[in-house]
C-alpha cells in the first residue's frame, strides 16, 4: 500500500478541490465562498462560539479564520463580541444571516444532492462510514500514536 498512498492521497486531494469548486460554483449568486459556508453552518449548528473554537472544529488556521471571519462581518453576516477575556472574540450569525440562510442551505443541498447522485446509496454509506472513522482516528492522535 505504501506507493500507492501517493495516488490515494493525491485523488482524496484532487476529489477535495473538484467538491470545493463545485460549492463555491452554488454559492456564488450568494457572494460567498465554501470557507464562509463552513463558518455560517457551524454557527448555524452551534450557536456562538469563540474564533479558537472555529479554528479547532473547522481544522483551520487562525489566519485564514481571522480573513473569513472578517469578510463575513463586512457582509454583515456575523458579529463578533468580546467575551469577559477581552482577548476571547464570541462569533454569532446576525439577523441578516438568520434571514438567508434557508436560501443558502437550499443552493447547497441541491449542489450536494447533484454530486451524490454519481455515487449509488450503498456506497455513499461506506463511504461516510469511512470517512467518520478516518476522522476520528486523526482527531484522537491515533496518527502519532502508532508509531
Amino acid at each position: 500500500m505504501r506507493e500507492n498512498s501517493h495516488i490515494l492521497f493525491h485523488s482524496i486531494h484532487q476529489l477535495s478541490r473538484q467538491l470545493t469548486r463545485y460549492l463555491n460554483e452554488a454559492l456564488e449568486p450568494f457572494g460567498l465562498y465554501n470557507a464562509q459556508w463552513s463558518v455560517l453552518f457551524v454557527l448555524k449548528e452551534k450557536g456562538t462560539l469563540t474564533q479558537k473554537e472555529l479554528c479547532e472544529y473547522l481544522a483551520v488556521e487562525a489566519p485564514p479564520m481571522t480573513r473569513t471571519i472578517q469578510r463575513l462581518v463586512k457582509q454583515g453576516y456575523v458579529e463578533q463580541q468580546a467575551g469577559v477575556d477581552k482577548r476571547k472574540k464570541h462569533i454569532q450569525l446576525t439577523a441578516k444571516a438568520v434571514g438567508e440562510f434557508q436560501a443558502w442551505e437550499a443552493a447547497v443541498l441541491e449542489a450536494n444532492e447533484k454530486v451524490l447522485k454519481l455515487l449509488p446509496e450503498n456506497s455513499q454509506e461506506a463511504l461516510q462510514q469511512i470517512i467518520s472513522e478516518w476522522t476520528l482516528g486523526l482527531k484522537g492522535g491515533a496518527v502519532d500514536k502508532r508509531d
